[in-house]
């Protein structure tokens, strides 16, 4: 009988890492969850806890960690300005110095390793769509430059470790992931729009919204970073993941107004330094290597975004929700 895949996930107890955590653990893996808890949050997996399958690691991964594993996501970094902007100098640390751990521990049992990369490696880029081809128009001394330059030193440990030294490496670079378990105050765009909608509140545009993002579904997004890591080894990337339907910022506020029946308004705010103005995935090496797209449409993952949202707010305010939760919004426990 064969051993069950031991799969290490650093920030497992995050957004997209608790996810990850659910999905290996329904793929019958032995996973280590490993979360400092500065973003993640323990009841993002608290519904994994009973499985045996599943062990929870409070650990900085700035630190060494020996452990016997066969895969590592390291998925461990702050994700919204409103995080990283707390602790730069951490948020480059973990980047780096995290970096570094998790390929050395990589190297020492020889697991391979999946890097979750950003699209902010391209910074207010000047191609568009953006290809993995593209070096990027990034800020070094900026203030979002501890994660996008963290983020692009990131890569470059990466395949360094596996020119030098062998490691099987895997990058992938994910486009503005969404969706049910984002925290109600993280300052991300989604997460944000529909707070503010739900409880009635402006919206808070920044510049005059015509700038772009295109916005992927969690279980979407979990899906390429599955099929990255058991492609062959040759097949490093990096490759984007993520959805290239593009939208304004204003669109966006608009249609969440729409869907959520809220009365709320639009205000416009101050546009943060280095802000992009335009962001899409060209996903062509995802589609032809992997054989991997999103397939969950805008409206629809915003619709599970919003029902997740409305139930846990009601959930702390004690009154009933706002809007009917969907039958097939998956809430937490499962």
């Amino acid at each position: 009988m064969s051993r069950r895949n031991r799969v290490l996930v650093t920030g497992g107890a995050g957004f997209l890492g608790s996810h990850l955590c659910e999905r290996l653990l329904a793929q019958n893996c032995q996973v280590l969850c490993v979360d400092n808890y500065f973003t993640g949050s323990r009841d993002n997996i608290a519904g994994m806890l009973s499985n045996p399958r599943f062990e929870a690691l409070r650990h900085d991964i700035t630190f060494p960690l020996y452990v016997e594993v066969d895969q590592i996501y390291n998925l461990a970094c702050p994700a919204s300005p409103m995080h990283y902007h707390l602790d730069p100098v951490q948020t480059t640390k973990v980047n780096v110095h995290g970096s570094i751990n998790m390929l050395g521990l990589a190297k020492r049992v020889r697991a391979s390793i999946l890097q979750a990369s950003t699209s902010e490696v391209y910074g207010d880029a000047v191609e568009h769509p953006q290809t993995e081809d593209y070096w990027g128009n990034v800020n070094a001394i900026g203030t979002r430059a501890c994660y996008a330059e963290g983020k692009r030193c990131a890569e470059t440990l990466f395949f360094d470790y596996r020119r030098q030294h062998g490691v099987a490496i895997k990058v992938a670079r994910l486009f503005n992931a969404y969706g049910p378990r984002m925290f109600v105050g993280d300052g991300r765009v989604m997460s944000t729009f529909v707070v503010q909608a739900l409880r009635g509140e402006p919206l808070t545009v920044c510049g005059d919204g015509g700038q772009t993002r295109s916005f992927c579904y969690v279980d979407d997004t979990i899906d390429g970073l599955l099929k990255l890591m058991s492609a062959p080894n040759e097949i490093t990337g990096p490759i984007n993941v993520g959805n290239t339907q593009e939208i304004t910022i204003l669109e966006l506020a608009n249609l969440i107004i729409r869907m959520t029946g809220s009365k709320s308004g639009i205000v416009h705010t101050k546009l943060p330094p280095d802000s992009p103005s335009r962001r899409r995935p060209d996903i062509t090496k995802a589609e032809a290597i992997l054989g991997w797209s999103p397939t969950t449409p805008l409206e629809a993952g915003i619709e599970k975004t919003i029902s997740y949202f409305d139930h846990l707010l009601s959930a702390e305010s004690s009154t009933p929700p706002l809007r009917p939760v969907l039958a097939e919004v998956r809430t937490w426990p499962p």
